[in-house]
């Protein structure tokens, strides 16, 4: 089978798509041909060795997969041969064949493509975990969603909206913004603006937004603790802006806000149950048309470094999916 290879911390542009075996399926284990793997940002930094997971060499890079069951290991019940799946698969998802754990592998609804399906697992569930049992997010409460055309961003504005919060959205682009509102966001702000804070405040009738979705850090995180409302919580998702920020403790103290850190992955691990538990509630709201994940963006799978490329330029919408033929 044909897979990107990396074979020691590098650049995504110095990967190698090699010829290896087929993976053979374990106990508890799946075998997924996949049609599609999404991309993260993240799969950039496990690259270049940046980021909190370092698997051993050689491996390949990607989470997210979609496509059809080619084998189920011993102690496998639920899942069949010929299914449609998307699945987490730690790392592997760039290749035509991925091992998947069973208990991270769920049929694919009725009506999803295998790109869209790619791109549904990590952004939602980090988002679902953010907003509804990191922050508490309530209806009515206004959310501030930064990076708003990310995946992750996308995810949190279409969740926040399912729960009955009033969003805002960040973008640094006309497209972008127009992106946010065409996911359910009521009103758009660019971050290049210098006064996106006083935006904010006008917004919400000068008491800030009640939650903040930061997954980029740096910059944007030191100004958000200037529009946050009094109790509001600010949720660490992640820091694609590069820096990682640092707040006064008096801050914290004088407004009564919360910093609020949110790890999908460690948790998923810790709270086993927690996993299907989300799952099934996404499913619900996507088939009740509440969310739907956008992959404005495919390649095929030989151009997956062209593929991240893009993702670190911005030059994404919503998420990206390669392409995997049958």
């Amino acid at each position: 089978m044909k897979a990107w290879q990396v074979h020691r911390f590098c650049e995504p542009n110095e990967m190698t798509l090699e010829d290896v075996p087929v993976p053979s399926p374990g106990d508890g284990e799946v075998l997924i041909r996949n049609h599609a793997a999404g991309l993260n940002f993240f799969d950039i930094l496990l690259i270049q060795g940046k980021y909190q997971v370092r698997p051993p060499f050689p491996f390949s890079p990607g989470r997210e997969g979609a496509g059809i069951v080619e084998a189920v290991g011993a102690g496998v019940s639920g899942i069949s041969v010929g299914d449609r799946v998307m699945a987490d698969v730690e790392t592997g998802s760039y290749a035509e064949y991925s091992i998947a754990d069973a208990t991270q592998v769920w049929p694919i609804p009725d009506g999803m493509s295998f790109a869209e399906a790619s791109g549904f697992l990590v952004v939602y569930q980090t988002s679902y975990l953010a907003l509804l049992l990191r922050a508490n997010l309530q209806p009515g409460e206004w959310l501030l969603v930064h990076a708003g055309a990310s995946g992750v961003g996308m995810s949190a504005i279409q969740i926040g909206k399912a729960a009955g919060a009033r969003i805002i959205a960040t973008a640094g682009s006309q497209q972008k913004l127009a992106f946010c509102t065409a996911q359910g966001a009521e009103h758009v702000v660019n971050y290049r603006d210098e006064i996106w804070v006083d935006r904010i405040k006008e917004i919400t009738g000068g008491s800030g937004a009640d939650v903040i979705y930061d997954p980029v850090g740096g910059d944007v995180f030191d100004l958000s603790t200037k529009c946050i409302a009094p109790q509001g919580r600010l949720v660490v998702v992640g820091f694609a802006g590069g820096r990682i920020p640092t707040i006064a403790a008096n801050r914290v103290l004088l407004k009564n806000m919360s910093v609020v850190g949110s790890y999908y992955g460690r948790y998923s691990k810790e709270h086993p149950g927690f996993f299907a538990d989300t799952q099934r509630q996404l499913v619900e709201w996507y088939r009740e048309g509440k969310v739907r994940p956008v992959a404005s963006n495919t390649y095929p799978l030989e151009e997956a470094p062209l593929a991240l490329a893009d993702l670190a330029a911005r030059r994404v919408a919503g998420k990206a999916a390669l392409l995997i033929p049958a």
